[in-house]
């Protein structure tokens, strides 16, 4: 948090209403989820899913909540003007809205996958997805596709909405640029429900793994749950910079590909 002020009357309310702002986050619905939502089966880092799964300890106390509570005004703004142009199509009401959707019903809470999908157009057959984004972001999205994790993510949401006796054609994910003027880049391809299932039977052989590995009583273990060659750190709820311990943090990509020797443990 950066807080300054004018004069030191000013500093102190610049640094209670900052403050203010990181606890009412940490409080909100969104940062207390513990359970994987379809937002997060997309994630290349395997450590990271595994922490997660487990619900360790929080080792990053640096995150800046900002943009998060951007994106989610940005996105009860979306609901109540798409609300307000709501019509009937004879068959029911034209959009789903922020609805609850059940991607997969498990046998335990934690096998569920679960979410609120941002709309759904039945006229169009369209699943949409609004990501609020910086500049260089928006930039890279426009140049790269959205990456995997956005990709599976799209395609949840649609497993989700055919689960709810929806028929979607095609997913869209929306990105719109936190410019000083509107910038919107589309990405959409067609639904294909084997993206979702292969990404959940993914997030499956995880879970197995970390089960078998068992780091909660084997802490050396976390080694061999591996994390890609090119890791984005920045958000990680678990980042510990310069961290010797896993099981007290993660240092991030200076530890790539380390601790394969912990494979022939559990072989």
């Amino acid at each position: 948090m950066i807080a300054t002020g004018n004069d030191e009357y000013s500093q102190t309310i610049a640094e209670r209403i900052g403050q203010f702002i990181i606890d009412a986050d940490a409080n909100s619905a969104r940062s207390q989820q513990t359970a994987i939502g379809p937002s997060e089966v997309g994630e290349p880092c395997e450590r990271q899913l595994s922490y997660k799964m487990l619900a360790w300890p929080e080792t990053n106390d640096n995150r800046d909540p900002i943009a998060a509570i951007i994106g989610t005004g940005f996105h009860m703004w979306m609901a109540e003007k798409f609300e307000a142009r709501q019509s009937d199509i004879g068959n029911g009401p034209r959009y789903r809205i922020e609805e609850k959707v059940t991607v997969r019903e498990g046998y335990t809470d934690a096998a569920s996958l679960r979410g609120s999908a941002d709309l759904f157009d039945r006229l169009t057959a369209l699943n949409y997805d609004w990501k609020l984004v910086g500049a260089s972001s928006h930039d890279k999205y426009r140049r790269q596709g959205p990456g995997e994790k956005y990709r599976i993510q799209a395609h949840l949401y649609g497993l989700g909405q055919e689960n709810a006796g929806q028929a979607p054609k095609r997913v869209v994910v929306v990105f719109v640029g936190r410019y000083h003027e509107l910038k919107v880049h589309v990405w959409s391809e067609p639904y294909d429900r084997q993206i979702a299932l292969d990404a959940l039977a993914r997030l499956d052989r995880i879970r197995d793994r970390v089960m078998e590995l068992d780091p909660e009583a084997n802490p050396e273990r976390w080694e061999s749950i591996p994390i890609p060659d090119k890791p984005n750190c920045r958000f990680c709820a678990w980042i510990k910079p310069g961290s010797t311990d896993l099981s007290q943090g993660c240092p991030g990509g200076q530890s790539a590909g380390a601790g394969a020797q912990l494979q022939a443990l559990i072989a």
